[in-house]
């Protein structure tokens, strides 16, 4: 088996005190890492990714789609 390589992107959120309060709570009962639960929560996002279409192909590809459900 091939070793994954990971494209690396870091990103910086500002939390409300509560939140990071709220996200640290969970980090300990569960044992995860914070990276680990914004990950899952980031894949969980329910969008489509449309990599091979322009921003105006996307939306009107989005448009289309919700018309036919």
């Amino acid at each position: 088996m091939m070793n994954k390589k990971w494209a690396t992107k870091r990103i910086t959120l500002n939390l409300a005190s509560g939140e990071a309060e709220k996200l640290e709570k969970y980090c300990q009962q569960t044992g995860r890492p914070a990276t680990d639960v914004i990950r899952e929560l980031i894949r969980g996002l329910p969008i489509q990714m449309q990599t091979d279409l322009n921003p105006i192909e996307q939306n009107y590809s989005t448009t289309i789609g919700q018309l036919r459900t």
